[in-house]
C-alpha cells in the first residue's frame, strides 16, 4: 500500500467518483506523483514513504461533473496537509457540485 491514499465520494449522487485525476505535489509545487481514482473512487499515490513536510493533493473535479451534465462551482479541489511521520496517510474528500469536505482518514 502506498504511503498516501485517497477516496473521493460524490456526496450528491451517493456514489464513488471514478476517473478523477489527482496530482500530489510538495506545497511549493514540485510534482511527486499522479493518479486516477478507480471504480470505487480510490487511489494510492506517491512513493512508499513521504518525508515530513507539507503536501498538496489536487483533484480535477470539473470533468467528473461535466460528464454527468452537472453544473459545478469548483473546477478542482486542493487539499494541503502535513506529513509528520511514517504512518499511513489517508486523505479522502466528500464532493458535491457546490461544496466539498475533507478529513484525516485511517
Amino acid at each position: 500500500m502506498p504511503h498516501l491514499t485517497t477516496h473521493v465520494l460524490d456526496a450528491a449522487s451517493g456514489t464513488p467518483a471514478a476517473g478523477i485525476e489527482i496530482a500530489l505535489t510538495t506545497a511549493s509545487g514540485s510534482a511527486i506523483a499522479d493518479g486516477v481514482t478507480d471504480d470505487d473512487g480510490r487511489a494510492g499515490l506517491g512513493p512508499d514513504a513521504l518525508v515530513p513536510g507539507d503536501y498538496t493533493l489536487r483533484f480535477e473535479t470539473r470533468e467528473h461533473f461535466a460528464a454527468r451534465g452537472v453544473e459545478a462551482f469548483y473546477p478542482f479541489v486542493t487539499v494541503t496537509f502535513t506529513v509528520t511521520d511514517d504512518r499511513h496517510y489517508h486523505v479522502p474528500i466528500l464532493l458535491s457540485p457546490f461544496a466539498y469536505s475533507t478529513y484525516r482518514g485511517s
